[in-house]
């Protein structure tokens, strides 16, 4: 596979590269990146010939919509797709004294989560100036997750945004502002929670479907299948332990340090990819690639190396017989397909 090969975005007909750009780490995540690099890393994205960006007003609190919108400025519109989010406002702050766990260095405005149908028509307004476009072509509800949020603002937040936020959504997509309407989030439970109740095209899903985790494959990717609904993938390398392995340092599962459990099961992945003589990262990009209802594989990335990195890895032969050893060894499901 190539990451530049075209797919299909299941309903929506859109076509995406089989490798997009997530835009997490350029809105400066844990660490701040100068604007020239993140200039650079864009330019080398779009050299390289992908063609999917998904953003978010929550990354940087606004920072990545800017750095991208102008990325993509002056480039032909018909020809990248480009999806953002729904779900957080950005309220400024005038003294400017803002701190995030998770951002640095970022604009002075402070996120608000509303998942209404005002809040929705907003979001996107502003989300369009931001970045200077006329439309988007896939929308996600961001974030209505139990991991966000905790199990009683969540339930609440869920219903408001299925119940308020979907009718804003439905009358973009209607009016042809939007192409597709989704659901973002990192667990697959409630983005099938929500295909039950709603009509929507597509999700991302974040982390919720790895080398390390497959129970997605339960009922809610079966699910997307038979309904022709397509997932962004993110978070595939599981915040990055398997990037960089089970012991390194700084190695982090679900954006904290890795629990012991989950050090061993990728001790486990690392034997099978050291006999077979496989990068655990080439592994990781291209096992979700295999399934049916995930045409694209968003990795985030901060730098040109790393980029050219994933560019490499993800087209990198793997030999067959791997896949075979890891569902061998109990590390992939029986039912999960395979590259090959």
């Amino acid at each position: 596979m190539k990451p530049t090969d075209k797919r299909i975005f299941g309903r929506s007909g859109l076509e995406v590269t089989a490798m997009g750009f997530g835009t997490a780490p350029i809105g400066n995540q844990f660490r701040a990146v100068a604007e020239d690099d993140a200039r650079e890393v864009f330019r080398r994205a779009w050299d390289a010939g992908l063609r999917y960006f998904d953003t978010a007003p929550m990354y940087g609190h606004g920072l990545a919509e800017h750095r991208l919108g102008e990325a993509l400025r002056g480039r032909p519109r018909d020809e990248y797709v480009l999806s953002t989010k729904v779900g957080r406002l950005l309220k400024p702050v005038h003294d400017g004294n803002i701190t995030s766990p998770f951002w640095v260095n970022m604009p002075p405005f402070e996120i608000v989560h509303d998942y209404s149908y005002d809040a929705v028509m907003r979001s996107f307004e502003d989300s369009l100036q931001r970045m200077g476009q006329s439309r988007f072509d896939i929308l996600f509800i961001h974030d209505i997750d139990v991991w966000t949020h905790g199990p009683e603002l969540q339930a609440k937040h869920f219903r408001t945004a299925m119940d308020s936020g979907y009718k804003a959504l439905e009358k973009l997509r209607s009016e042809k502002l939007v192409t597709a309407i989704g659901v973002g989030c990192n667990e697959w439970q409630v983005c099938e929670a929500a295909l039950r109740e709603r009509d929507f095209d597509c999700f991302l899903l974040a982390g919720r479907y790895t080398l390390l985790e497959q129970d997605a494959l339960d009922t809610f990717l079966p699910l997307c299948e038979e309904r022709g609904v397509a997932n962004a993938l993110g978070g595939g390398y599981n915040s990055g332990i398997l990037a960089l392995g089970a012991d390194a340092p700084g190695a982090h599962y679900n954006y904290a340090p890795a629990p012991e459990a989950i050090k061993e099961r990728v001790r486990k992945i690392e034997a099978v990819c050291k006999e077979y003589g496989v990068s655990m990262k080439a592994a990781a990009l291209q096992f979700v690639l295999a399934h049916p209802a995930i045409p694209t594989n968003i990795p985030g990335t901060r730098t040109r190396e790393h980029l050219d990195e994933n560019l490499a890895l993800i087209g990198s032969p793997i030999p067959v017989e791997f896949w075979a050893g890891m569902k061998k060894a109990g590390l992939i499901r029986e039912n999960a397909p395979t590259p090959g």
